[in-house]
């Protein structure tokens, strides 16, 4: 059975052809099969299942292309060491950060991370996002690793949305291995195991000083990439020694974080298929003044994409409609750019923009039913998560 969509104040959509958006008046859209089918002023068949937008602007349902939900417990004491004056390697240094989410998650039953997980991502369902990249990263053994994957894929058997696992083992060090030997851990037992049960559909590394040294990312995203898994990388969060243009080395779809990337690496993400995404939440969560330089990004031919970066210790926003105000504001996105950034280029990153992040015939039928007048008001308002949504449309069903 199809089903038409009326009613319809306008879509707003990204126009790839043209570079720029498409506002898209008095259409009418049908959906068969999850995907949409045609975009037209009127269908003259009554054989439709009907859906009224209600006079809502409709665009693409949000993609959030970089998140770490799985994991027990939170670190809201981290939030206080902060404020009063720790530093992100302080926290760690006193056994804090990653560590601490390390031990929890491996304290935890499977039940108990999927109900805590499932609980963690549950909410990203209202503030508009459709499809999820997922890392696990929280468990850092084989055991853990393998686990915090599992869950990832019973979660999302369970929700509406889509959920793309990425494998994180090397997220941080475990204080019971040198970095070498885990390293070797990752490369010779996780990869192989994860690949062949066919847990992960990415592979992602921590590239920054005191974790993943260039040498030790480049090894194990090279083996990743001979197992079949697509490499992501962190990428000059704290420090520039040269992440990004690793990125451009070995392919990764994304290179994320970029607060502190240099001349050198911008030219190697501008040169190559690399989107790069920024996490403005992060920054804004730890209360930094460094944002990633998203314009100088843009300017220099760059793709740039906007993801939440939610995790249990340097942000807990899950809003991508707060994520783009915040880019707006430090970063030196336009409005448009940042509406791109969590749409089709978030698309981009994880090698879906054939099918996810536009409104388009042969599209997925992902759409957010917005109460609001125009494009402005969804960063405008602070809450539009929660006022302004009307409805949300996944696969082409309501949730």
């Amino acid at each position: 059975m199809k089903t038409k969509i009326i009613n319809i104040k306008k879509i707003i959509t990204w126009n790839p052809e043209s570079n720029s958006l498409d506002v898209l008046l008095d259409k009418e859209i049908l959906i068969e099969d999850n995907i949409i089918i045609e975009i037209a002023n009127d269908f003259n068949n009554d054989n439709y299942d009907i859906i009224d937008a209600e006079q809502c602007i409709l665009t693409p349902g949000f993609i959030d292309s970089h998140t770490h939900p799985i994991f027990i417990g939170n670190r809201s004491n981290e939030f206080q060491m902060r404020l009063n004056g720790s530093s992100y390697n302080d926290i760690k240094n006193s056994g804090g950060g990653i560590l601490s989410s390390i031990k929890n998650l491996r304290e935890a039953s499977f039940n108990q991370l999927y109900e805590e997980s499932l609980d963690n991502i549950k909410p990203f369902i209202n503030f508009g996002t459709t499809t999820l990249e997922a890392k696990s990263g929280y468990g850092l053994s084989v055991k853990d690793e393998i686990k915090s994957l599992q869950v990832i894929k019973k979660i999302n058997e369970e929700l509406s949305i889509d959920i793309l696992p990425t494998f994180l083992g090397a997220h941080a060090i475990p204080k019971e291995y040198k970095t070498d030997d885990y390293v070797n851990i990752i490369c010779e037992e996780m990869i192989p195991q994860i690949s062949e049960e066919k847990l992960a559909i990415f592979c992602d590394v921590f590239c920054e000083e005191g974790y993943f040294n260039i040498n030790q990312s480049r090894k194990i995203l090279e083996i990743a990439k001979k197992y079949g898994l697509l490499p992501r990388i962190h990428a000059d969060e704290f420090k520039c020694f040269g992440a990004s243009e690793l990125a451009n080395e070995v392919g990764a779809l994304s290179a994320d974080h970029l607060m502190v990337i240099d001349d050198k690496g911008v030219k190697a993400l501008s040169e190559s298929k690399t989107v790069a995404t920024i996490l403005p939440g992060t920054t804004f969560f730890l209360n930094k003044n460094k944002y990633a330089n998203g314009r100088s990004l843009l300017d220099n031919g760059c793709n740039v994409a906007l993801a939440s970066d939610f995790n249990p210790g340097t942000c807990t926003i899950r809003s991508l409609s707060n994520i783009m105000y915040l880019a707006m504001h430090h970063c030196g996105l336009t409005l448009e750019e940042s509406f791109l950034g969590v749409t089709f280029n978030a698309a981009k990153s994880l090698k879906k923009e054939n099918n996810l992040g536009l409104i388009k015939s042969k599209y997925k039928a992902d759409f957010i039913f917005w109460n609001i007048e125009d494009l402005d008001e969804i960063p405008y308002w602070f809450d539009a998560c929660y006022t302004k949504i009307n409805k949300i449309m996944k696969n082409g069903k309501i949730l």
